[in-house]
């Protein structure tokens, strides 16, 4: 069984026309090879022609396969999790960091402050603030 490599690469390279996919490939492939005691590539399978068995998905890939904005997996820019100190707290979703600026509608994925796709802080902070909004009524 393969497993998946996963990388956050770098925007304006991996937007870029052209070659920008075998070059992506070719700097991942040589960051990795810079850290490991073999090549990564002794490592990975290759197809019956013997290409390297690679996919690579460029954020516009991302972007116009899955709708993430700009192909961030975030979905947005990571912010830092403390709230500054003149935030306005005043209700459950923004005290827990989950406010979506819509009523009855609450960020519970990576986009969260405080969030995190592998976390899963964003969910367990969304569940907090509905149940203290459930509290409250």
């Amino acid at each position: 069984m393969s497993q998946p490599l996963f990388g956050k690469g770098n925007p304006s390279l991996a937007n870029r026309r052209g070659g920008a996919r075998a070059e992506l490939e070719s700097r991942v492939l040589a960051s990795l090879n810079s850290v490991l005691g073999e090549p990564i590539e002794d490592c990975v399978m290759k197809d019956s022609a013997g290409n390297l068995c690679i996919e690579t998905k460029t954020t516009l890939d991302l972007e116009h396969s899955l709708g993430l904005p700009g192909g961030n997996i975030f979905h947005q820019p990571l912010s830092v999790p403390f709230v500054s100190d003149d935030a306005t707290l005043d209700t459950p979703a923004k005290r827990w960091g989950v406010d979506s600026g819509l009523p009855h509608v609450l960020l519970a994925g990576a986009s969260a402050i405080r969030g995190g796709g592998v976390s899963a802080i964003g969910g367990h902070n969304a569940a907090m603030a509905a149940l203290e909004v459930l509290r409250e009524s």
